[in-house]
């Protein structure tokens, strides 16, 4: 039996976002057929529903091709430090109804990732100080433990199916992303989340070789598992790529098609810009992403406003940590990293990431622009986080509509496309790597 062929690339490009299932199919039968996975086990690892791509199309696809040849194929949701998903939410995920779900997929095994047990972490190896150094450009030198997911040591196969969009903290999403911090464990995933912030979102998201991505792919060559990616460039809701290979090969090339889709240039930076989340972000933690994917077209001394009249909550998970500290510039935790260097190093990068940049001299905090919170959560809370508030109420989107000539930007689905400057500033400038 031989293993998937991992060494080429297969790949589908429809700019336009018409993949059909049948493509979809035909590229699944020749990238992974069925007997290259003959009574093996295969693992499938999925995002969870904050991710936009049709992963049904492709769990459909491999089901067809694998599900009466391998000995079980169950599915992982790649969970970072998100919420479980239900089992209706998962059949969602996959695009299955629960009758589908009993009838003919009732094989497949659902899980989800818990990135804070021990019990269900498995170290895999460390990345030792010296290559941290040289992997972070020199800004680190420390050991980092890798840890994952263990139950994927009881499969003989991983299949990896993730969309790339860019992305905040690495660059571009996908290919071993899914992995770390998909299914990581704590210290890695905290890790890279710093180093990003560090190096700061503008000169991160939508840049492909970063100091993160290079981490991300040193810890994903550590794991000993087979494994074989699908990664998902989609546009206007429909495929516009698929792409199977290792997940560095399948990665690259998505992530060339997600730099043409994915990219929006703009001549000039706005003073306003109302940022409307989607409700597949249900709290500040993923609508986050509004002020991400915006900040480089935000003028200095401007406003942008997350309007998210459904968010109620900064974060499940990590909301004491951020009620505790706020919302701040990358300076502000840097030169007091005595103080603060304690709590989880990726709630401060989440930090960062939402306020922006900024600077902190003298004991005093001065944002580059303002971020403003039209949701849920309350004026008190957002005093106590250090963030502005507006009451979502009071807000018509239509006012802010077709007003780009006098410098206010309405962005109806924000949080995936890029926004960026043809000529950007210093400070949003990537430096070569």
């Amino acid at each position: 039996m031989n293993p998937p062929q991992t060494t080429h690339l297969f790949q589908i490009e429809r700019p336009d976002g018409e993949v059909g299932p049948g493509e979809v199919r035909e590229l699944v039968s020749r990238a992974c057929p069925a007997e290259s996975c003959r009574e093996k086990r295969v693992l499938l690892i999925v995002p969870d529903g904050t991710r936009t791509a049709p992963i049904g199309v492709v769990f459909k696809a491999l089901f067809e091709e694998l599900g009466a040849a391998a000995q079980r194929l169950d599915v992982l949701i790649a969970l970072g430090t998100h919420q479980p998903m239900t089992e209706a939410a998962i059949c969602k995920r996959l695009e299955i109804s629960v009758e589908e779900r009993r009838a003919v997929y009732g094989r497949v095994e659902f899980f989800n990732h818990n990135w804070n047990d021990p019990a269900e972490l498995k170290r895999v190896g460390v990345i030792q100080a010296n290559e941290i150094e040289a992997l972070s450009g020199g800004l680190f030198s420390m050991d980092v433990n890798v840890e994952i997911n263990r139950r994927i040591f009881d499969y003989d196969q991983l299949l990896i199916i993730g969309p790339v969009f860019p992305h905040e903290v690495v660059g571009f999403s996908g290919g071993n992303k899914y992995l770390f911090p998909g299914i990581s464990g704590p210290e890695i995933l905290n890790f890279f989340h710093w180093l990003g912030a560090v190096v700061s979102n503008p000169k991160i998201i939508g840049n492909k070789w970063t100091p993160v991505r290079r981490v991300v792919d040193k810890a994903g060559s550590m794991v000993p598992i087979p494994k074989l990616c699908f990664c998902l460039v989609v546009e206007n809701g429909g495929l516009a790529g698929l792409f199977a290979g290792s997940p560095e090969a399948a990665w690259d090339a998505a992530s060339n098609l997600s730099d043409r889709l994915h990219v929006i240039y703009k001549e000039r930076p706005f003073h306003t810009i109302l940022s409307c989340a989607p409700r597949m972000y249900d709290e500040l933690w993923t609508g986050g992403k509004c002020m991400y994917k915006l900040e480089p077209v935000l003028a200095d001394g401007g406003e942008l406003i997350i309007y998210a009249p459904h968010i109620s909550e900064v974060c499940v998970t990590h909301g004491a940590v951020l009620h505790q500290v706020g919302y701040h510039c990358r300076d502000f935790f840097v030169k007091q990293w005595d103080r603060y260097r304690h709590h989880p190093w990726g709630v401060l990068a989440h930090s960062c990431h939402v306020y922006g940049q900024g600077t902190f001299a003298n004991g005093v905090e001065t944002p580059r622009a303002k971020v403003t919170l039209a949701t849920a959560i309350p004026k008190s809370v957002c005093d106590q986080i250090n963030l502005g508030y507006c009451d979502p109420k009071t807000i018509d989107i239509e006012e802010f509509a077709n007003r780009e000539s006098e410098g206010i930007l309405l962005v109806r689905k924000a949080g995936e496309m890029l926004y960026k400057l043809r000529n950007p500033p210093g400070w949003a400038r990537c430096e070569p790597s």
